[in-house]
């Protein structure tokens, strides 16, 4: 009974519910209109909102904009007033701080660009506040980035020198106190207590454009026509950060490992340990087993060639400057040459007073201006490049040794911290000696260039004011009347005859004072002398000219003036320059060039005659050591003859060779010190030189030659 009531009341409010009226029709109508109200709210509100965040960003990202171009602006006021204010009142202080000048090193670039920055903004006409002001900002940025990244690099790779002045002032408490005086007094509205407070700035402000650039773009709409360009902005100053930081930790390796330490022995020492004696035991190693083929070299083609190039610039370049010290010395000692000031008997002797002009000009004004300006611009270029070479050069070997330690490392599948450093340490190395080794041998080649350009308009110009010299005293000179080929033949001539006159007298010179002196030999060497005589001949007998250290396996060491008697002129191999030699009892070889005949006459020598010859022999004396020497005339036929009772080899040019039984004329019966052991004769052919006096016999004309017998 309950159930079939359950089911005629659902059927009933099922029928109520389907059957159409007038009353649900108004209620639908009344709940559509409610919920497009409520749509149309909604709508509404969330438009509000979305102009709301839009004015929000907006103001946001013109608040960030004026940030950047404002702060950029008290960014150079703050600079300049360093560079200028701060530092001129520090120059006042006396005495001024020490370097001070390097405290602003490359600062002066960093102000440059960001000025250029700021004027390109204000050439736009275009204010912050308004659309086209960001992309003006953006093309701004962009066509100075690479002048950014040069000038903020410099500066920062050479920041860590302004943080070592600033601590090497502090070290003194009056000069520190007086400069944060005056950097206080110069900017009172700014609480700065030193110097670093205004050099620190660059190194902050370009690491902050990427952050003021970002914040931009942040609350700029992705539908603005700039936007675009203000990505590409901001991804250039995060690039441009990075490049900096890369380019100063390749500053940094380069500044450790070019430096050239000049450490003691005892220094040496104390740096060694067992982590430095490994590491060179490993690297020695690996320096082995290339050389024997037990581990493939590492062969990079592209550094070798650089490190091939950079050697033969280097060479050429000391080179060069040994040269021009050499021409600057020869200079400098023609110069010193002063023969204009002697006071020379002159007198009607027109050509040779103009010559006198001529060299007092050259001696006191040209060639004295061509020497400064030579130093000047030769020699100070070629010190400088020379010492620019070290750097370079200690990368290059430093390499190696980093390389042998990579290469140990290399083929490990994972790397421990110290490891992983020595990796890195050679990776930047490699890559920067890849990028900056071409750019040094480039401007090192040129400097060349330019300097031997600079060498030839230097003499060109020397050319050029002898030439106006000479032309002032043209019609003064004996020769002026020549023509050119006749003026070229006879200067030529004229300074062969020259040389030759200046040859003969030189070896005239070189003669008289290498002449022969007789020095009496020790109790000891005369001892030795009759061993070796006894025992080899006195054909054989040689004497030490220079002091003899050996080098080789069975040299010896003689001492100069020490005799010895030659066994073999030539070693084992051949060699004719190394002569196996008995220094009585020491044998061993010496050096062929060290060793003289020794002449030692015969125990019993024939009767020196010592003659004296006025009435034999005609002629003038040379080389005599009495100033009173006169021309000596024959007063009557002589009757005797001197002859060469022995053969004798001349040692040198002083000597002159001679052959028993031949003619000789003696000149002087002693040599230039009066030592009648020496005789000066003329033999046959007009030859003139020292023969031993006990060589010589007086023999009767027309008797025979003398006998062997004699000897």
């Amino acid at each position: 009974m309950g159930s079939s009531l359950k089911a005629c009341f659902s059927l009933t409010l099922d029928a109520y519910e389907e059957a159409p009226g007038p009353i649900n029709v108004s209620q639908d109508r009344c709940s559509e209109e409610r919920s497009e109200e409520d749509a149309e709210e909604a709508q509404k509100k969330c438009d509000e909102e979305d102009a709301s965040a839009k004015e929000r960003a907006a103001q946001r990202q013109m608040l960030a904009i004026e940030e950047l171009v404002q702060s950029e602006r008290n960014y150079l006021r703050l600079l300049q007033l360093s560079t200028g204010t701060i530092r001129g009142n520090l120059r006042k202080l006396q005495p001024p701080p020490a370097n001070l000048d390097s405290m602003f090193l490359d600062i002066e670039e960093v102000m440059d660009v960001s000025s250029r920055l700021l004027n390109l903004l204000d050439q736009g006409q275009v204010r912050p506040g308004e659309p086209l002001f960001l992309q003006t900002l953006c093309d701004s940025f962009l066509s100075l980035s690479a002048d950014i990244e040069a000038a903020y690099r410099e500066y920062l790779s050479n920041y860590s020198q302004v943080t070592v002045l600033e601590d090497s002032y502090k070290q003194k408490e009056a000069l520190w106190n007086d400069i944060i005086r005056v950097v206080k007094s110069s900017a009172p509205e700014v609480n700065a207590t030193s110097l670093s407070f205004f050099l620190v700035m660059p190194v902050q402000r370009i690491a902050r454009y990427p952050l003021l650039l970002q914040t931009i773009q942040k609350h700029t709409d992705s539908s603005h026509p700039a936007y675009a360009l203000l990505e590409r902005t901001a991804h250039t100053s995060v690039a441009l950060n990075c490049r900096i930081n890369e380019y100063k930790r390749f500053r940094e390796v380069a500044d450790k490992y070019k430096k050239t330490e000049t450490l003691t022995i005892k220094d040496k020492i104390n740096r060694l340990n067992t982590h430095s004696i490994a590491k060179k035991t490993a690297r020695l190693s690996q320096h082995i087993k290339h050389e024997t083929g037990i581990a493939p070299k590492r062969v990079d083609e592209e550094f070798g060639a650089l490190e091939g190039f950079f050697y033969v610039l280097e060479h050429g370049i000391l080179k060069l400057l040994e040269n021009v010290e050499t021409y600057l010395d020869h200079l400098q000692r023609f110069l010193s040459c002063k023969t204009e000031e002697f006071d020379l008997d002159m007198d009607g002797e027109k050509a040779l007073i103009c010559y006198k002009e001529i060299t007092t000009a050259l001696r006191q004004w040209i060639l004295p201006t061509f020497e400064k300006r030579m130093r000047t611009l030769m020699h100070k270029p070629l010190c400088a490049l020379r010492d620019l070479l070290v750097g370079p050069r200690n990368l290059i070997r430093k390499r190696l040794d980093k390389l042998l330690d990579y290469e140990l490392i290399e083929a490990k599948s994972s790397l421990s911290y110290e490891e992983q450093d020595v990796a890195n340490t050679y990776k930047t190395m490699n890559t920067l000696l890849l990028n900056e080794l071409p750019r040094f041998n480039g401007l090192a080649l040129q400097m060349i260039w330019s300097m031997l350009g600079t060498f030839s308009c230097l003499h060109s110009n020397l050319a050029s004011d002898m030439e106006q010299l000479f032309q002032s005293f043209a019609q003064q000179l004996p020769h002026s009347s020549l023509s050119h080929g006749a003026f070229w033949e006879w200067a030529e001539s004229a300074a062969l005859e020259g040389a030759r006159r200046l040859e003969t007298l030189c070896r005239g010179v070189e003669n008289t004072l290498n002449a022969p002196v007789v020095q009496p030999l020790s109790p000891s060497s005369q001892r030795r002398l009759k061993q070796l005589m006894d025992k080899h001949g006195s054909g054989k007998i040689y004497k030490v000219i220079e002091t003899v250290v050996g080098s080789r396996e069975l040299d010896l060491n003689l001492a100069r003036g020490e005799l010895v008697a030659v066994i073999s002129q030539a070693d084992t191999r051949g060699d004719k320059r190394r002569w196996l030699v008995d220094a009585g009892g020491r044998r061993g070889y010496a050096a062929s060039s060290k060793l003289i005949r020794y002449h030692q006459p015969s125990e019993d020598p024939p009767p020196s005659p010592n003659p004296i010859l006025p009435d034999v022999v005609t002629g003038i004396r040379r080389h005599s050591y009495t100033p009173e020497s006169r021309p000596l005339t024959v007063m009557s036929p002589p009757c005797f003859q001197v002859l060469a009772a022995y053969n004798f080899a001349a040692r040198g040019n002083h000597e002159v060779s001679i052959r028993a039984g031949e003619p000789v004329r003696v000149l002087e019966p002693h040599d230039k010190r009066g030592n009648p052991d020496w005789s000066l004769v003329e033999a046959a052919g007009g030859q003139r030189g020292y023969v031993p006096s006990n060589y010589l016999t007086m023999m009767p004309q027309g008797a025979g030659r003398p006998g062997s017998s004699r000897r």
